[in-house]
């Protein structure tokens, strides 16, 4: 009797296939990466000084920058910055100025431009655009090669800022205000680079070389970049 309860025992339990035994043991592993992944969004570690120590910070990236940035001006929202000219006003009022008028408004942009310049040089690229934005606002239409220098100098802060796009609308700005303006030609060559418009990029070089045949970074990119524009074209 004894030797068949045993029996029956053992064949009430079956030996778990392989299958079973690894899904028994992973079966809670989803879960533990979820949570992982969650406790490192929550934490950033903190300076050399307290090197391997981890302190909670908010989970939204814009409440993090706010807290502790790195950079005032790093990776801005493009609609956020204030940069817009109204021309069709400057050209309005400067129906109405004597030739006085005009050339205190230019000397009055030139300083907003120098406080730019200034603020660029201590990397104050945020205030360094309001600078040229004002200038840019104050500077009578008839002055072109000013205004010129005014928009690429502000498309050089934005490139600092990572507004890539709008800078390049500042750099060709620049260029419609003066065809031979090199340094603007630079700026978006390096600019479209940036954001892969390489065929933009390549014919600023060109205008580059044009303008200047010994200019050693448009000589390096004019061989260099067709070669990436036939492998773009090949992917």
């Amino acid at each position: 009797m004894a030797d068949n309860d045993g029996d029956n025992a053992r064949s009430n339990c079956e030996i778990p296939s392989n299958k079973e035994i690894i899904d028994e043991l992973t079966k809670d592993f989803d879960s533990v990466i979820i949570k992982t992944e969650e406790n490192e969004n929550n934490y950033e570690t903190v300076s050399e000084v307290n090197k391997g120590d981890k302190i909670r910070v908010s989970e939204s990236n814009k409440e993090i920058n706010e807290v502790n940035p790195d950079d005032e001006n790093n990776q801005q929202d493009e609609k956020e910055v204030d940069d817009f000219i109204d021309e069709e006003s400057l050209k309005d009022l400067e129906l109405t100025y004597s030739e006085e008028d005009k050339q205190r408004l230019r000397k009055e942009a030139e300083s907003h431009k120098s406080e730019g310049n200034d603020h660029f040089k201590a990397g104050e690229f945020k205030k360094s655009l309001q600078s040229y934005t004002l200038a840019l606002r104050t500077c009578p239409l008839a002055f072109e090669r000013d205004r010129a220098v005014m928009y690429s100098n502000r498309g050089a802060a934005k490139m600092k800022m990572n507004l890539n796009v709008s800078a390049i609308e500042d750099c060709s700005k620049a260029i419609e205000l003066d065809s031979t303006y090199l340094k603007a030609y630079y700026r978006r060559a390096q600019l479209n680079e940036a954001t892969e418009k390489l065929d933009e990029a390549l014919a600023d070089y060109k205008k580059i070389l044009e303008l200047d045949p010994l200019h050693r970074e448009a000589l390096y990119a004019s061989k260099r970049l067709p070669d990436q524009i036939n492998e773009r074209n090949e992917k």
